[in-house]
């Protein structure tokens, strides 16, 4: 949903009604998660996936189909046995999407939503998808503010309180109420879908290696910070656009700097003097990925100096060093591959084995938050 936002926001601003379709469960090897959304606009204009090719055709005949009759639709699509080229998911998975209509003048939750979500504002969008209440109604719930309504108070206020306690986790998924929002109760089906702000890639040191290493983390949809206390260095041109380049000592930058468990770092200096007092502020933050950049003599050594600082085991057992996969990478964007491999490995739980040699499902169990 984030990517196709901004096509979104321009049709929504335009006064132009658009079906949105949004995947609200999934089973087995389904290619694409909760949350994962395509639309259909003026003039047929597509934005956005659901299956990765599946079921896109006859997902862009239903959000044209709501769009005309004003009413939202439930639909599961699954592989055939009968007929392998039927419409379905060829992968063995199963998918069902809620397809509804935005209509500007009926629908001040989604503008709402669309103006936090650019914000990089927190925002839980609550949709109802099966049960009494009106299928597609929708309610976008902030930390201190809500717009929109599912069609009964009670509801509004159980599902308003329920997504503020989630807001923090970045959950999505279903959730289950009476029609007047008891919680015991699974008439109401409403698909809790949170926004959380984009997660954190602090780059240190602005090499070049740091700029292909910027690219990937903007790609890959982080915030991206490159810092280094040299300002022949720390030079914005050299960098990517969306990426926020800092003139500061890293040590000093990142102890005023708030991260959390999504923020990633990437220390690329390889100079005892950056590296050192930036990573004994580093590995004592909640930080999901610490990669340092050297040689193994140089991790020894640097492992040496943080002892001596005062760090611990457990403390310098977080550190990955040396930085990234084993790719046999040598130039700085096939580096920067091997760090954004190691980062999806962790944040997913791979591997980092080629699939050929592995078994089982493809796609792992997916995380509840995110």
């Amino acid at each position: 949903m984030r990517e196709i936002l901004p096509a979104l926001s321009r049709w929504y601003a335009a006064g132009q009604p658009f079906g949105l379709a949004t995947v609200v469960a999934v089973s087995r090897s389904a290619p694409r998660g909760p949350g994962a959304a395509m639309a259909v606009g003026p003039d047929d204009e597509v934005v956005g996936s659901v299956s990765g090719g599946c079921v896109e055709g006859a997902v862009f005949e239903l959000a044209k189909e709501v769009v005309e009759t004003g009413r939202a639709q439930l639909r599961t699509f699954g592989y055939s046995d009968e007929d392998a080229f039927a419409v379905g998911l060829t992968c063995g998975g199963e998918i069902t999407l809620l397809v509804r209509p935005v209509t500007p003048a009926h629908d001040a939750a989604f503008g709402e939503a669309a103006a936090s979500v650019a914000a990089h504002r927190p925002v839980v969008v609550a949709t109802v998808t099966d049960g009494p209440a009106p299928r597609g109604a929708a309610l976008a719930v902030r930390p201190d503010t809500v717009s929109g309504t599912l069609g009964a108070r009670g509801l509004d206020a159980a599902v308003t309180a329920d997504a503020r306690g989630e807001l923090a986790q970045g959950a999505t998924g279903l959730r289950h109420y009476g029609p007047d929002g008891e919680r015991r109760e699974d008439d109401v089906t409403v698909f809790l879908q949170s926004f959380a702000p984009p997660p954190r890639m602090l780059v240190f040191g602005a090499i070049d290696f740091a700029a292909a290493v910027a690219r990937i983390g903007v790609f890959l949809g982080y915030r991206v910070t490159v810092c280094d206390a040299r300002p022949v260095f720390a030079d914005p041109r050299r960098f990517p656009d969306g990426a926020e380049v800092v003139v500061d000592w890293p040590h000093r930058y990142l102890r005023a700097t708030e991260t959390d468990g999504r923020t990633v770092m990437c220390v690329l200096t390889h100079d005892p003097k950056f590296d050192v007092p930036l990573l004994e502020v580093a590995l004592r933050t909640p930080a999901a990925y610490i990669g340092v950049m050297g040689s193994r003599r140089t991790h020894e050594d640097r492992l040496a100096r943080l002892r001596e600082a005062g760090l611990d085991g457990t403390e310098l057992a977080r550190l990955r060093s040396p930085i990234g996969l084993d790719l046999g990478a040598r130039t700085p964007e096939e580096v920067a591959v091997s760090i954004a491999a190691e980062i999806v490995a962790l944040r997913w739980g791979g591997t980092g084995s080629p699939l050929a040699e592995t078994s089982g499902a493809i796609h792992g169990p997916r995380p509840a938050t995110g």
